[in-house]
């Protein structure tokens, strides 16, 4: 019988819900498009067309991956980011729709400054420091992880989207030798250890080092309020993403080093708590 791209929508997506994945119906659309080399629009204007079996293989090969756990992004190595895509595997963060926001908000926050020296710490795949370098135009981005491995990622990012981001190996500003930064962004490691466990399974297969914030899940934030500042202009901007329930431990930890002011949060897309910013005491 032969096999359509209807009739293998219908199946991967049963047998993802069937496992409880979310996003089942798109997620089979993003994988049968990619072992095609289409958009996904294309199968949705040609969804009686026959597919030949070396197709029909790979496409029940991934459904049986991500079943497994496997993310769909370590699959097609790609995710789209403020509009543009990203390379990824299994040593970087998949980078998050939530994320969006927090460089949203950096946009709005310095419309028309250019000339800007800005640091991404923690950077991972590249995207924040990337898309920043995108938007905004005539700024100085550096970006920095500990990571090899992920910073290869982002150098490869980094050229996919014709950027200039210089990169820079280092255990957060052990190797930062500015000191003139205007904006100093992060999205670090922020779960409890203990609960990386419980998160879905296809999360579990993305790197440790990018998900464990220690025992509370605050270590980074302590270090980035510790020393941020003395990276940091007078009335330089520190902004930070944070999990939906950290507002108050963030902003605690931010208070108690007596060296930053106008500290706020703001929310992502859902509503949920999401970016601490604040500004260094002039």
């Amino acid at each position: 019988m032969a096999t359509t791209i209807e009739d293998l929508i219908a199946y991967g997506t049963k047998e993802l819900e069937k496992e409880n994945i979310e996003d089942a119906k798109l997620k089979v659309k993003i994988l049968l498009a990619f072992l095609m080399n289409t958009p996904k629009e294309y199968l949705i204007l040609h969804k009686e067309q026959i597919l030949n079996n070396n197709v029909i293989k790979k496409y029940q090969q991934g459904i049986n991956k991500i079943k497994s756990g496997m993310p769909l992004q370590h699959i097609t190595h790609s995710q789209e980011f403020m509009g543009l895509s990203f390379y990824v595997d299994k040593n970087v963060l998949i980078p998050r729709f939530d994320t969006e926001s927090l460089v949203i908000e950096i946009l709005e926050l310095i419309k028309n400054q250019e000339n800007l020296n800005i640091l991404d710490m923690c950077t991972g795949s590249g995207a924040i420091a990337i898309s920043l370098a995108k938007k905004i135009k005539g700024c100085h981005i550096y970006a920095a992880d500990i990571s090899v491995k992920a910073l290869n990622v982002a150098k490869i990012n980094n050229q996919l989207n014709a950027t200039n981001v210089e990169f820079i190996k280092s255990n957060m500003f052990k190797n930062i030798s500015r000191k003139d930064f205007d904006i100093i962004v992060s999205n670090p490691p922020y779960i409890e250890t203990t609960n990386i466990q419980y998160l879905n399974q296809d999360v579990q297969q993305e790197p440790k080092i990018a998900l464990d914030g220690g025992e509370d899940g605050l270590k980074f934030y302590r270090i980035l309020a510790k020393q941020a500042y003395q990276y940091l202009k007078p009335n330089g901007l520190l902004v930070m993403e944070i999990g939906y329930n950290q507002k108050q431990s963030v902003t605690k930890i931010l208070k108690s080093t007596e060296k930053y002011q106008e500290i706020n949060c703001k929310k992502d897309f859902d509503g949920n708590d999401r970016i601490i910013l604040c500004k260094t005491l002039i």
